[in-house]
């Protein structure tokens, strides 16, 4: 049994930090949600609800984060009664966040003046990979320590790829984000000009399936829109944080993304018309509402 901190309970997080009590692990909680880090210690008959990042720093030795956009992380990590107040000297800090790539190296420096590891950890899978223990981490910072921790994040995850130093983690999980809301934006388009053209939903994603255009990611959403069921799994705003990440990234690195950038458009106008907290899947309502068809399942 580890002693281990977790910080962010939100759709991703709380079923993570339950993967690692349920793993035997003393695990101690803490979001700025009031009340869910008591809630979850009260369910699982275990755990520790703290008041601060700090007091989760002075009990482990290992904490994970998993939390919104950048500036939480660093006022979980560097603010006042941030975990930095707390970290004993060889204390490991994951970072499992979607956050700048800047942001590791930044913390891999303020960290380790104090002998405390970082390591930035992002991961996918969504809702449903956090729920089953199934999310795949992309990992960025020193290998011996990603290899010292590596069996708390396999009680999270199934699939665990180092990638290299500090941020490269994170740069590999924002291209499979910008790879997955481009397809996405292509499936919006495709769908609402073949509906409108008159071919049945349900028998276009049969034809795609059948194709080269085949995806996961497709096959996967699909079914909701049909449904009409926009339930976050992931939500409209922080894919579009993710996809800001991945502008600031490619500017600093030279990189047009042509796509990217329009696509970003569209889950802004998503989010002007009130769908940010809603799943991705809810950006075709953008499209809809400006050809007048909705794509559904038909009633048969």
């Amino acid at each position: 049994m580890a002693k281990l901190g977790f910080l962010g309970l939100g759709i991703m997080g709380y079923p993570m930090a339950r993967h690692l009590i349920r793993a035997g692990h003393d695990v101690a909680l803490w979001t700025n949600s009031a009340g869910k880090a008591a809630k979850l210690a009260a369910d699982e008959k275990s755990g520790v609800a703290c008041d601060t990042p700090r007091q989760v720093a002075e009990h482990a030795e290992c904490i994970f984060l998993c939390v919104g956009d950048t500036a939480m992380s660093k006022a979980a990590i560097l603010g006042e009664n941030g975990l930095i107040h707390g970290a004993k000297p060889g204390t490991v800090i994951v970072d499992a966040s979607t956050v700048a790539p800047s942001h590791s190296r930044e913390m891999r420096d303020a960290l380790g003046a104090k002998g405390v590891h970082y390591m930035d950890a992002p991961c996918t899978g969504s809702k449903p990979g956090a729920e089953g223990g199934t999310l795949t981490f992309m990992v960025g910072g020193d290998k011996e320590v990603f290899d010292r921790v590596r069996p708390y994040m396999e009680a999270m995850g199934k699939q665990l790829f180092y990638c290299g130093g500090h941020g490269l983690g994170t740069h590999a999980k924002l291209t499979q984000n910008l790879v997955l809301s481009n397809i996405l934006q292509a499936f919006n388009e495709g769908m609402v000009l073949s509906t409108k053209a008159g071919v049945d939903p349900t028998l276009m994603l049969e034809i795609l399936d059948k194709s080269a255009a085949k995806s996961g990611l497709i096959n996967f959403k699909a079914p909701y829109v049909f449904a009409r069921n926009f339930e976050t799994n992931f939500s409209v705003k922080w894919m579009h944080k993710d996809i800001g990440l991945m502008l600031e990234s490619a500017k600093e690195l030279d990189v047009p993304l042509l796509l990217t950038g329009l696509t970003q458009q569209l889950f802004r106008a998503a989010i002007a018309q009130g769908h940010g907290d809603e799943d991705i899947c809810s950006t075709i309502k953008v499209l809809e509402g400006m050809t007048g068809v909705e794509v559904k399942a038909s009633q048969k």
